[in-house]
């Protein structure tokens, strides 16, 4: 069989073939590097000015000379008039006007050009929306032609773009209060030709494209598009449904409350509607709410209400660890991951209200103030009252570190205490080198000393010491390491 040369592509320019060594690629074709340079003007490209049209290279200004957007506008300046059409550079294409005259469009495949003209967009006039590739030229509003970019473009539901006023003609709400002041009427429905009708004082019905279940407005269950939508609560909303339930206030994201009915409240209807009633929950301390309830319920109420936060349960291991009910967002306190209710939210023992400053975490799974957890879980023995003063009277040596000041709870093996192996909890921890000490464990092991992060030594048996026990038990040894430069220790 004869011998058949191997096929490389042709260089679009000089139609020779294109070897690897040589070869520069844009726009899908292979050319020489001699041969990559403008059409008009000859001056080398690279891939940074390089602009392919129709199997032609030109670099960015003169690509704009003969296919670019001509007339007023256009040139140098913004009020400049650009009628250059590159005739010195051998552009040959006449025209009596100044806007770019029109021309053939390669037509793409069906959904991969322009959605306005169906065209093929290159990178060099391409304007990105929604996913899709538009020419510069196509990317106006589809009433006005006024040209767009990515902050004022608006995405209509007949998929078509919009500026923002023209979407708002179109599409949204209408009434008193929508027009270009607070009390002016707008009516117009954004009709040409010179159509008209009689005005509708009406809003438009947001509900009239319906999502699916579970993903549009809460409120009215239409579809929501970006240009209305409001987030809360893990949902989106239309602007003009997210409004207090009750007396239709229009809410933004710090005066919403999440009630249990799912739906959004302003914080007075919250409060009328989910929130204690009684003596002292009203506007002043001494006034009396009875907003919201009937008259025999305000005379079977008693001097003060105490709402009852255990009435929604909430499923096991998801509501207040206290009293197991619903925490809502109105009503919750933070701590140690989990969710208490504001009246939940006090000591186990003496039920002082606490705060997250003030809350320890117990091995029993409660809250207890700071003074509650040292009598309960805390050390005792000489030194540990609020007086340096022994808590004995059977003559007993003092126990400083007992099964039942820590609680009794072993922890699972390397996961306690290194020196005593029980649990340690946030307010008595302590610490070093990667593991959690109780702070009354915290001591070197040889004589005993409490220490802290600055007389801290890590020892190679796993345990901690002070410096000088530290230097006894690993020290170097001999000649010139004791007490003084030419003392000899073998301590």
């Amino acid at each position: 069989m004869p011998f058949k040369p191997v096929e490389h592509p042709k260089c679009p320019k000089c139609q020779k073939s294109v070897y690897a060594a040589e070869e520069r690629v844009a726009g899908g074709l292979k050319w020489h590097k001699g041969c990559f340079k403008c059409g008009l003007c000859n001056k080398m490209l690279d891939s940074t000015n390089c602009t392919e049209h129709e199997g032609e290279l030109f670099c960015k200004n003169c690509h704009a000379r003969k296919y670019g957007p001509k007339g007023y506008g256009f040139g140098g300046g913004a009020g400049c008039l650009s009628m250059d059409k590159g005739e010195h550079l051998g552009n040959t294409e006449a025209s009596s006007r100044a806007a770019l005259e029109p021309r053939a469009i390669a037509k793409a495949p069906e959904g991969e050009g322009c959605p306005r003209c169906g065209g093929f967009v290159y990178a060099a006039e391409q304007m990105l929306a929604r996913g899709r590739g538009w020419h510069s030229n196509c990317f106006k509003c589809n009433e006005c032609n006024k040209r767009l970019d990515s902050v004022n473009c608006c995405e209509g539901p007949d998929k078509e773009i919009y500026c923002k006023v023209c979407y708002g003609k179109n599409f949204g709400p209408k009434g008193y209060g929508y027009g270009q002041g607070g009390g002016a009427l707008q009516s117009d429905g954004g009709l040409a030709n010179g159509e008209s009708h009689a005005p509708k004082t009406t809003v438009i019905d947001t509900a009239i494209i319906q999502a699916p279940k579970g993903q549009g407005c809460p409120r009215c269950g239409g579809m929501v598009y970006a240009a209305e939508q409001v987030l809360a609560k893990g949902s989106t909303w239309h602007r003009k449904c997210f409004k207090c339930k009750d007396c239709r206030k229009v809410l933004d994201s710090i005066i919403a409350c999440d009630g249990p009915d799912k739906d959004v409240y302003c914080k007075t209807c919250y409060g009328k509607k989910w929130g204690p009633h009684g003596y002292g929950f009203a506007c002043g301390s001494g006034f009396l709410q009875t907003d919201g309830l009937t008259e025999e319920e305000i005379s079977a109420s008693r001097p003060f209400y105490n709402p009852d936060t255990t009435a929604i349960k909430a499923p096991a291991g998801e509501g207040c660890p206290r009293c197991g009910g619903m925490v809502y967002a109105a009503e919750q306190q933070l701590a140690k991951g989990t969710m208490w209710h504001k009246k939940c939210f006090n000591c186990a023992e003496c039920h002082r209200p606490l705060d997250s400053m003030l809350a320890c975490d117990g091995p029993d799974r409660e809250i207890h103030c700071r003074a509650c957890y040292g009598k309960r879980f805390g050390p005792k023995g000489f030194g540990f009252g609020h007086a340096p003063t022994l808590v004995s009277t059977t003559g007993e040596a003092p126990v400083l570190c007992s099964d039942q000041s820590m609680g009794s709870i072993k922890a699972p093996e390397g996961k306690g205490c290194p020196r005593c192996g029980f649990a340690v909890f946030a307010a008595e921890q302590m610490i070093s080198k990667g593991k959690i000490w109780h702070r009354r464990c915290f001591s070197c092991n040889e004589c005993r000393r409490s220490l802290d992060s600055t007389t801290l030594n890590d020892a190679p048996d796993g345990d901690i010491y002070c410096k000088s026990c530290y230097g006894r038990k690993f020290g170097p040894k001999g000649v010139g390491y004791g007490m003084g430069a030419g003392t000899l220790t073998m301590a």
